[in-house]
């Protein structure tokens, strides 16, 4: 199983990582009132210790008033929030690891505790999903506070060292809730019928990002096709809308592009078997991130139901890596459950590698 491909060097625009392994965001809600425990930097350490390439942090709140749904979900605003990520960051440096934060807004998505405070929620039209009210669409100056928010973690992210910064673009959440038709359906300059119309939150955003961190300054988004309210929804339904749609994400900064899927071997379009990530590098010709149930057998849906995974084969992913059809792979549930995973692969010691049960979901390992 030991995959040479993914323990090749990659450097782009000052990342430099010593593998192509990223770890993907989890969101693990182990960070009370929003700020990160001993606990969560120790977790993130043992990934550094243990030779991940990237470490993306779980999904960090902006400031913005409900920008998570969960009292447990991290902060990236804030003295004390910030000071713990500063902490977490030192200790992926001292472990020789390498970190982004991943800036997020949940946008028109119901809190998990009932306690949660209620609204107001940010969306562009005021619907969770298709025909589905929850509160009002954001007012232009909503739109342009937010937009400031990103852009101000972003500043904070380079100014406590981290290597980059990505945005969550994706499954639903705030900036995907603008990509979305179902869930866009503005009549300003943040709402189109056309996909590259609707981009322009999200383009906006990474304008202001740009600006607040430099020219030089790493910045990944993470996008998806499926949404968490419909997980057969497709933004592009062809690839020359795939190539409007990223190509207005690249033109306004977007130096990587995170492409999630359910199933990482699932081909995007009939008639090749080029990925998400495949397609997106193809048509942009920036570097990508694949991901979606690497090195499990079963996709990560369905553990949420319950459903276990054993390790699976990677030939079909060091395939495509050989082959250039992306640059970096992103691992979720394989390193949630297992720190040692990385080096587990890279020293051929298949035996060792663990299954995925959902119980894991709830500890800290």
């Amino acid at each position: 199983m030991a995959a040479d491909a993914l323990f090749k060097p990659f450097d782009y625009k000052g990342l430099h990582l010593k593998n192509r392994i990223v770890m993907a965001p989890m969101t693990r809600s182990f960070s009370p009132g929003g700020v990160v425990t001993d606990d969560v930097v120790a977790y993130y350490r043992r990934r550094a210790e243990n030779e991940v390439g990237l470490i993306v942090s779980e999904g960090t709140g902006v400031d913005r008033p409900i920008s998570v749904n969960d009292a447990n979900v991290p902060r990236f605003h804030g003295d004390k929030a910030l000071a713990g990520w500063q902490r977490v960051i030192d200790a992926v440096h001292e472990a020789g690891g390498a970190m982004a934060p991943q800036l997020w807004h949940v946008g028109a998505v119901r809190a998990r505790d009932p306690e949660f405070p209620a609204g107001p929620y940010d969306s562009p039209s005021g619907l969770s999903r298709p025909d589905k009210q929850f509160g009002e669409g954001m007012t232009e100056e909503v739109v342009a506070d937010t937009i400031a928010a990103f852009a101000k973690a972003a500043a904070e992210a380079k100014r406590l060292g981290f290597e980059s910064v990505e945005l969550h673009g994706a499954h639903g959440y705030l900036i995907d809730q603008f990509f979305w038709d179902g869930t866009n359906v503005r009549e300003d300059a943040y709402g189109s019928k056309e996909l590259t119309g609707r981009a322009r939150f999200a383009a906006d955003i990474l304008k202001a990002v740009r600006k607040a961190v430099g020219p030089d300054y790493p910045i990944i988004i993470r996008i998806s096709q499926w949404k968490q309210q419909d997980y057969a929804v497709k933004l592009a339904h062809d690839p020359k809308a795939l190539e409007n749609w990223l190509g207005a994400l690249v033109d306004a900064g977007a130096d990587i592009l995170h492409c999630s899927q359910r199933r990482i071997w699932e081909p995007e379009f009939e008639g090749s078997d080029l990925n998400f990530a495949g397609w997106a590098k193809k048509l942009t010709g920036v570097p990508t991130i694949s991901v979606g149930s690497v090195g499990l057998s079963g996709e990560f849906i369905a553990a949420y139901g319950g459903e276990a995974s054993q390790p699976a084969s990677l030939d079909e992913l060091e395939r495509r890596m050989d082959r250039g059809d992306f640059d970096l792979v992103a691992v979720g549930r394989a390193l949630l459950q297992d720190p040692e995973w990385v080096v587990k692969i890279r020293d051929g010691r298949n035996d060792e590698l663990k299954s995925f049960e959902r119980s894991a979901m709830g500890v800290l390992y």
